[in-house]
């Protein structure tokens, strides 16, 4: 049996979809309804907030995806209360029920405030770029604590653009470049239920990419191989991309607009820290 925290969202629906056949047994657990079930699912409502109802809604379940929790910006106290504090209750549920494997539903927006111009492996520091990212790397942080203190491993995905298809009026050439469709996650879902001895390893969830901004050799060391690729995707020319503002700071970080919300304008720049590397020189990057 393996529990879906959140499979009633935009992605855990599609990822519902794309695991059909792949997992014996899947327990959707939900503040909301998430209408037809297949016939290996079922649904219990949970709100994660709630440390004892998380506890007894994980009763019987081998493994967790969970990807439950606020999807973009939002207040701090927002942040904190739910995907901070409700991560922390799905850990220590899993600790208390003896589950050791979890994967987490991460963000690349941990390190989006590094420039364009860098690769960026999953070892490297973090360097969030809003208050969504910072509950992420709390987050992810956590799942390094439970794993060193209590052997719960983790396979963390840095998710990319997964809530967007490239298709979709509203993306723009960000969004595309950085998608990932419900069968390559499902891939790494499947990778990080399947794979033994995964400790807590952190890869980038990313379909074909012509941005070279981040170092997934892990991924493809555990037999990744993404099929899609959103940048094939054209935009509409009846649709007028909107600049965020603060656009020149949206084009220069990995992070695009969330690096711009409330952004005084000011470009700053950090020594180079390990788990970076510049690309070539002559490699142009598209600033979007």
């Amino acid at each position: 049996m393996v529990a879906l925290i959140g499979g009633s969202g935009r992605v855990g629906q599609r990822l519902r979809h794309a695991l059909r056949g792949r997992v014996r047994s899947l327990r959707i657990l939900d503040l909301v309804d998430p209408g037809a079930l297949s016939e290996n699912e079922s649904w219990s409502q949970l709100d994660i907030c709630d440390q004892a109802s998380t506890t007894d809604a994980l009763q019987g379940v081998e493994a967790i995806i969970h990807l439950a929790g606020f999807p973009g910006e939002r207040p701090i106290e927002e942040i904190i209360r739910v995907n901070v504090l409700g991560t922390h209750n799905v850990y220590e549920a899993a600790r208390r029920l003896g589950i050791s494997r979890i994967i987490l539903g991460s963000s690349n927006h941990v390190t989006g405030f590094y420039p364009r111009d860098q690769i960026v492996s999953p070892d490297g520091p973090m360097r969030p770029d809003s208050f969504y990212a910072l509950g992420k790397c709390w987050n992810e942080l956590e799942a390094g604590l439970y794993f060193e203190k209590f052997g719960i491993e983790s396979f963390i995905i840095r998710i990319a653009n997964a809530s967007i298809d490239p298709e979709d009026p509203r993306s723009d050439d960000r969004s595309r470049a950085t998608w990932i469709s419900a069968r390559d996650l499902a891939q790494l879902v499947v990778i990080g239920l399947e794979e033994p001895g995964i400790d807590c390893t952190a890869v980038y969830g990313v379909s074909q990419t012509p941005y070279e901004w981040w170092d997934n050799a892990r991924a493809y060391e555990l037999g990744y191989r993404p099929l899609d690729r959103g940048s094939d995707f054209t935009q509409s020319a009846n649709i007028q991309s909107s600049s965020p503002q603060n656009s020149h700071i949206a084009g220069k970080f990995q992070g695009g607009r969330f690096c711009s919300i409330d952004h005084d304008g000011t470009v700053r720049t950090r020594r180079s820290v390990g788990g970076t590397h510049s690309r070539p020189s002559g490699s142009e990057q598209n600033q979007t």
